[in-house]
């Protein structure tokens, strides 16, 4: 994880275009100003956090599906579940399947393990649309390098 840059997925296990899922994984920082007030004594890796992690990794699964040619955005947000602590040096395991597809909009259900055990898991709903300018497009280019996209899909 690069959490100075907001970039949460440390690479990409596996994706199935077909079957509509990906797995990535991510460790969580042993390091980071996050944690000296989330809290103090007692680090732990913000909800919100996890949260834009689950997205993340949907959001590398749609933009396959989608021929690396839609941008998705998270939309909406359900049934978000903190089911345990996610500490500093945790490696996190982050599984997630299309559900629905359609219109401009995309729903996955995610979900966070670490150690086999689960953290978290939420319904995501995203809209998708052009890349907004080629500059972001080439952006997204040189982190899906780095985390392994191209070889997946």
């Amino acid at each position: 994880m690069r959490l100075e840059y907001f970039q949460l997925i440390d690479r990409i296990l596996c994706m199935d275009a077909e079957k509509r899922t990906i797995k990535v994984e991510a460790q969580v920082p042993s390091q980071s100003t996050i944690f000296e007030g989330h809290f103090p004594g007692h680090p732990l890796m913000p909800g919100v956090l996890l949260i834009e992690t689950m997205a993340q990794s949907s959001g590398w699964l749609l933009i396959a599906l989608l021929n690396f040619e839609r941008m998705p955005f998270l939309a909406a947000v359900k049934e978000a579940k903190m089911r345990d602590f996610v500490t500093p040096g945790e490696v996190l395991t982050v599984d997630v399947d299309v559900v629905h597809e359609g219109s401009g909009f995309a729903i996955t259900e995610a979900k966070i393990s670490a150690g086999g055990k689960l953290k978290c898991n939420a319904t995501l709903t995203f809209r998708h649309t052009p890349f907004p300018n080629a500059e972001m497009r080439g952006h997204m280019e040189v982190v899906a390098e780095r985390i392994g996209f191209h070889k997946q899909a």
